[in-house]
């Protein structure tokens, strides 16, 4: 019964005083190492570099568009064809030798295919052509079951033909 008695406390526990030295040694475990310490100012120093190269740009971007404007404004009617003819140029260029590299990978495929080097791929191109020529005997097959079929039925139809 004495548990259920509102006016019974328990006796509390004195608080252990602070200890300076206790406190230390959680803070030290804690602590980064030097490589941590190192890691986090290299970051830092390189964050603020970036940081100012990008302000610097942003600044020297819009001072130079603001200065220019008007002299290119004024010349446009000189770098718009200048430009369009440029873009095509280099599109045209780009194109060809897109394509020129193309065709010569391909001949290349091509000629190591007919070698019988097994390039990457060859055996795809074997599979198609085996089903191909399957398709085509098949195909031949039926064509003289069928026309023979039809050579009958004319000459039944048309005995003297």
């Amino acid at each position: 019964m004495a548990e259920r008695n509102p006016n019974h406390q328990r006796p509390s526990r004195p608080n252990p005083p602070l200890n300076a030295n206790s406190f230390l040694l959680k803070f030290q475990a804690h602590a980064p190492n030097s490589a941590q310490l190192i890691g986090f100012l290299t970051l830092f120093i390189s964050g603020s570099i970036l940081l100012l190269l990008t302000g610097l740009t942003v600044a020297a971007t819009v001072l130079g568009l603001i200065l220019f404007a008007p002299l290119l404004i004024i010349s446009s009617p000189i770098w718009v064809p200048i430009g369009t003819f440029l873009f095509l140029t280099v599109a045209g260029f780009l194109s060809i030798c897109g394509f020129g590299v193309a065709i010569v990978a391909g001949l290349s495929w091509m000629y190591r295919y007919f070698r019988g080097l097994h390039p990457p791929g060859s055996d795809r191109v074997d599979y198609a052509r085996s089903r191909i020529y399957d398709t085509a005997s098949h195909v031949k097959d039926y064509a003289r079951e069928y026309g023979g079929y039809l050579q009958g039925k004319v000459k039944d139809a048309a005995p003297g033909a």
